[in-house]
């Protein structure tokens, strides 16, 4: 017994103090203060954004603010209807400084589109229950799976092996939403900018400007954000059309006009119901003019924190689409084990998510590719791919342009043109040889070749 109270005492520091302790020098642990908090000072609030601002209160009327309007929870009550006015939190001088086009009410955008109001309200389908099309022929998308290939190493080389085939909804707009697309994209869209990291589908840059930040680096990390367009919900995107100025009521609507939510009885390749499940909820649909702005704009956000904290670590950062870059010199290479994982720590947080079965980390001495550009030394073309566009040519030339248009172009002339473009952004000597070969091709049969370099 006497051993156990001189451990207690021991414990309870006591006994730490050095030398044996008598009985009466018990501590009491329940008497000790606390340590005192540093309180912080409080910063002066900014002026909360239009996103931040606090929700308008009902308007209880006998006939709508505007045509359209939304009822409140409590609906019809005593023979009065009560609705939200959603059209008075704007902002018209942040709208103003992007010059971008003023609405507040349905009936104001159903105008700058050039449609009826009706015709709005159907092509965001408010008539039904969850906003959703009851089948694929009432749907103003046109659906399509295709299979995109999961490797862990790069295709073509040595080390190779089959890989997981999975699939890719297709969503694309029928004619007269993608006229509205269209319009929302170049008048309001593309006057924002998107960030500078940022290279996907911005007018100015390509895979050329996304790769040359990565030349000649000791080391290139490639990472890849799992569905990225899907992973791009509604909320977030009537988000970004508040933070641009619009009020609530417009938001909503430019939200249900750029996303989608597909029918129940789509059918779904193999069956997989947990890939359909991201289709269900509302989201950008890959295929739409609007969706390569509208992820870049999401994404605005991870761009930031991604370029800030590789620039705190001396390395640099580019995306191209869902295509996230890392490079760095010597001295960056040794701080992989902690940027690797910030970053993944971001990405979560920015609320995408990594594909890590897709994750490379390729160091000086072999092949760097970005983009499909060769980063190594100085910007350059796949060894393989110059060689099947020099085949194609040649072919071309033996055995005529209709023997190798096995995509079935509308132009071939111009595909070919295209690609030789983009070789001579590389390599000019390379794209030399392959324009000598192109001059000798005979277009009989075929649209005359009107290009030039």
């Amino acid at each position: 017994m006497n051993l156990l109270v001189r451990i207690l005492k021991w414990l309870f520091g006591s006994g730490r103090s050095g030398g044996a302790t008598s009985a009466g020098q018990v501590s009491d642990v329940g008497q000790r203060t606390p340590k005192r908090r540093v309180r912080l000072t409080s910063r002066r609030r900014r002026k909360p954004s239009a996103i931040e601002r606090p929700f308008p209160k009902p308007v209880t009327s006998k006939t709508s603010p505007y045509l359209f309007s939304s009822f409140t929870p409590t609906g019809r009550l005593w023979g009065r209807c009560h609705y939200l006015d959603l059209s008075l939190d704007g902002d018209d001088s942040l709208l103003a400084s992007y010059h971008l086009p003023v609405f507040h009410t349905p009936q104001r955008l159903a105008d700058w589109l050039g449609i009826r109001v009706g015709e709005l309200a159907w092509l965001v389908h408010r008539s039904t229950s969850d906003r959703r099309p009851a089948d694929e022929q009432r749907s103003h998308y046109v659906y399509r799976w295709v299979k995109k290939r999961s490797a862990s190493l790069e295709a073509g080389s040595p080390n190779s092996r089959p890989v997981q085939t999975q699939w890719r909804l297709i969503e694309a707009p029928k004619q007269t939403l993608k006229a509205a697309q269209r319009k929302i994209l170049s008048e309001i869209l593309e006057k924002i900018p998107a960030h500078h990291a940022a290279h996907g589908f911005v007018r100015g840059r390509s895979i050329v400007s996304n790769a040359r930040p990565h030349v000649g680096q000791a080391v290139v990390i490639k990472l890849d954000l799992q569905n990225f367009y899907a992973n791009v919900t509604y909320s977030r995107v009537v988000a970004i059309f508040r933070s641009m100025g619009y009020c609530r009521e417009a938001a909503i609507w430019l939200g249900r006009l750029t996303t989608s939510a597909v029918p129940w009885s789509l059918a779904v390749p193999d069956g997989d119901e947990a890939m359909k499940s991201l289709y269900v909820r509302r989201h950008l649909p890959q295929g739409a003019p609007t969706s390569p702005a509208l992820a870049n704009l999401s994404a605005f956000g991870l761009d930031v924190r991604l370029s800030g904290l590789l620039k705190k670590f001396g390395g640099n950062y580019t995306r191209y689409a869902d295509d996230l870059t890392l490079s760095g010199s010597d001295d960056f290479r040794f701080s992989l084990r902690c940027v690797i994982p910030l970053t993944e720590q971001i990405v979560r947080s920015e609320r995408f998510r990594l594909n890590h079965r897709k994750r490379k980390v390729v160091r000086r001495g072999h092949r760097q590719l970005v983009t499909g550009v060769v980063v190594n030394a100085k910007p350059n073309i796949r060894r393989d791919e110059f060689d099947r566009l020099k085949a194609i040519l040649y072919n071309c030339v033996k055995l005529g342009p209709s023997s190798q248009n096995r995509d079935a172009h509308a132009d071939f002339s111009a595909h070919l043109r295209g690609r030789i473009a983009f070789v001579r952004q590389l390599n000019p000597a390379r794209a030399e040889k392959l324009w000598r070969l192109f001059e000798n091709i005979r277009w009989d049969g075929f649209p005359p070749a009107q290009g030039s370099r």
